[in-house]
């Protein structure tokens, strides 16, 4: 079966991870995507992950996450002839995403209005910290600087100890998939139009999206969202000590914290309101605290989730990934006998499609390993390939 994106060229100009992760998305369902970096100063996700010696060989593990199934040249953009190139293949191509500070793509030449005019099919995509336009639009970030410019890291936390960043790049991974949303928006538009357009993605936008309960509940009452650790304002939804470690407890609806109640033998305690659950937190708080230590976390979920009741032992990311619900997702492709590097395991895509789905071809390519195929494609003969190496373009 044909995966949606069969068809479509994408060309990934970006870096680190955001820009990345959205183009390999539309790499795991099929599309044709070409990763251009410069010779001279390759994507720093190489040089990064929690293995010292894959980075110090430009392979490092934030790389390898979102490589698979691309194709990677090296063009020099600050080179006239490097730039030749880029246009060549920009006109071949359905879709553009960069990532560089607002305005140093246009100041090359090979902003919206300049390639558009070469490929006017072109959808091209901007993710840049602060969007175009807008008084803090030259600035530049990482994940954790959006997540202190949004007020993500002063609602994380205890009252105790707080701001507190979140323990994975949260942020880069959201905008990257609200990139390929966008981006299947624009191709499904053109498909009705036969027009190209332009995207331009903000992390701060995407980051504010995160917290878009918050945002709305602030602008209607005055009240900034605290932060509250592994507490809610609901007794039944918090974080409690049993015999051998944290439980989290999700009996959040009116329906499910009669239940919880009923189950724990204290039916007089299940509220008829949400009012009423809120005055009665700390009451409620108490007796669960004193319940919950009477069983094993693992008892407890158990118990919990056989009567429906949302809950779960708190656990390590290598336990997630040990537990057999994932073996049955198509979540993690392992990759075997990969040159230099042996065998590397990834994550795919977070869905399942009933035919023609995400699909790992190919493990992530070391720098330029495709240069001199890409530009064979596009009509550039041995010779001159050779030329353009030794003068360091490509």
């Amino acid at each position: 079966m044909t995966r949606p994106y069969e068809g479509i060229r994408v060309i990934d100009a970006t870096h680190v991870l955001a820009g990345p992760f959205a183009a390999y998305q539309l790499a795991l369902f099929g599309a044709d995507v070409i990763k251009v970096e410069d010779p001279n100063d390759p994507d720093q996700s190489r040089m990064s992950g929690s293995d010292r010696q894959l980075s110090r060989e430009g392979m490092g593990a934030y790389y390898l996450t979102q490589g698979s199934n691309k194709r990677s040249i090296t063009l020099d953009l600050k080179t006239a002839e490097g730039r030749d190139i880029f246009k060549r293949l920009v006109a071949t191509a359905d879709v553009l995403v960069e990532n560089y500070r607002p305005g140093a793509f246009d100041a090359l030449g090979l902003g919206y209005d300049d390639l558009s005019a070469l490929n006017p099919r072109l959808i091209y995509c901007s993710v840049s910290a602060f969007g175009h336009g807008g008084p803090r639009s030259g600035q530049t970030a990482y994940d954790f600087v959006i997540q202190a410019a949004t007020g993500l890291m002063a609602m994380t936390g205890t009252p105790a100890v707080n701001p507190i960043k979140f323990g994975a790049p949260a942020v880069d991974y959201a905008t990257g998939t609200m990139a390929a949303f966008a981006l299947s928006t624009a191709l499904f538009q053109r498909e009705r139009t036969q027009r190209g357009q332009r995207i331009d993605l903000s992390m701060y936008d995407v980051a504010l999206m995160l917290a878009a309960s918050h945002v709305t509940g602030y602008l209607r009452t005055g009240k900034p969202p605290q932060p509250n650790g592994n507490n809610h304002a609901h007794a039944t939804n918090c974080c409690y000590e049993t015999k051998d470690g944290l439980l989290m407890v999700g009996a959040s609806n009116l329906r499910q914290q009669r239940r919880l109640w009923a189950l724990l033998g204290r039916p007089e305690m299940a509220k008829e309101n949400n009012d009423q659950r809120l005055d009665d937190r700390e009451r409620e708080m108490a007796v669960l605290a004193e319940l919950m230590r009477t069983r094993t976390a693992d008892e407890w979920e158990s118990y919990l989730q056989a009567n429906h009741i949302p809950a779960s032992r708190i656990r390590t990311l290598p336990e997630a990934l040990a537990d057999p619900q994932l073996a049955t997702r198509p979540f993690l492709h392992r990759h075997e006998n990969v040159p230099g590097l042996g065998t590397l395991t990834v994550p795919v895509a977070a869905f399942k499609l009933a035919h023609g789905g995400a699909e790992v071809t190919s493990p992530p390519p070391p720098v330029g390993a495709d240069t001199d195929t890409v530009l064979k494609e596009l009509g550039y003969d041995a010779e001159t390939i050779a030329r353009l190496r030794a003068a360091t373009v490509i």
